[in-house]
């Protein structure tokens, strides 16, 4: 059955891989996003696949635009990334709850009034749970967030339940942690790439938190995005965590050094680790797990590239 899918936020980190997922997959996908900078859309298409790629500019707090976005895509499946991270949701607070609660209750809205949209996946967080959490957090725990993203994020959970509930509007909501990989490049936790980056170009760089902690890597996360949006068909409002082995700020240091020899005893780390658990369990529906090593070769190499 034909397939078409609408990005909100794709001119983020997760969204760019998608729309070069779906694109290399040959499945038709518009962008939708307030911004209009595709520099990481830039650094990781080929110059003649970022023509091709097809991008609706608009604010997602504004229900029509969205629902005119859906018409004119004809999308089947929906991918709902847009939304204000931890630093800015904390700076504008009111600002941050209109575009991560009410934007996400306008793309569920937008998706029950077109019979059309057959799947949906949203990006919910890990901020869902607190500092407090256990090392190893069960992904049924209960949710106790810290900050007013995480507030938000609990939210939309609640809202898809509902809508699943009232409406049958299937969804599956999956709750990221540390994303790393070409294109992240915003927030505490894009460090890791920034070091990435740094030792592409030959410049030490000093990551400033150590520990351990999961880690999804971009293409990875995009694949499980795009695949919840297939499954969310069979029904339900399910959420869940990305999964995977947790890393050590060391072995990712280990990793850039094996790609880039050369950058040997230039990147250094704090011993101090970030206040969040070191895993959460994944068990709805877990994300590929590209080797670190691997992930870490690919991404310097795109640097290399393109910066």
């Amino acid at each position: 059955m034909d397939e078409r899918f609408l990005v909100t936020g794709a001119l983020g980190c997760i969204g760019a891989w998608i729309l070069r997922l779906l694109l290399r997959e040959g499945i038709p996908a518009v962008g939708f996003d307030l911004g209009t900078n595709t520099s990481r859309l830039a650094l990781i298409l080929e110059p003649d696949e970022l023509a091709g790629i097809e991008l609706v500019q608009g604010d997602i707090t504004d229900l029509a635009a969205v629902e005119r976005a859906l018409d004119d895509s004809g999308a089947t499946h929906v991918v709902h990334l847009a939304a204000m991270l931890i630093p800015l949701a904390k700076a504008d607070p009111p600002r941050g709850a209109h575009v991560n609660v009410v934007g996400t209750v306008n793309v569920f809205e937008a998706v029950k009034r077109r019979e059309r949209v057959r799947g949906l996946a949203y990006a919910s967080s890990a901020a869902v749970y607190g500092p407090d959490a256990p090392t190893r957090v069960a992904e049924d725990a209960a949710p106790s967030p810290a900050t007013h993203y995480g507030v938000h994020k609990l939210a939309n959970e609640g809202a898809a339940r509902v809508y699943w509930a009232d409406g049958g509007i299937p969804s599956i909501g999956l709750r990221p942690y540390v994303v790393y990989g070409a294109g992240r490049d915003q927030g505490v936790t894009a460090e890791p790439t920034l070091a990435m980056a740094a030792a592409a170009r030959g410049e030490p760089y000093h990551i400033g938190f150590g520990g351990r902690m999961q880690m999804h890597y971009a293409p990875d996360a995009a694949r499980a995005f795009v695949e919840a949006a297939r499954r969310s068909e069979e029904g339900g409002a399910l959420v869940g965590n990305l999964g995977g082995p947790p890393v050590g700020i060391a072995e990712v240091v280990a990793a850039i050094e094996a790609a880039a020899p050369e950058a040997a005893g230039s990147m250094t780390f704090a011993e101090t680790p970030l206040p969040f658990p070191e895993e959460f369990e994944g068990v709805v529906h877990p994300a590929p797990v590209t080797p670190l090593r691997e992930a870490v070769a690919e991404t310097i190499a795109i640097f290399r590239e393109r910066l």
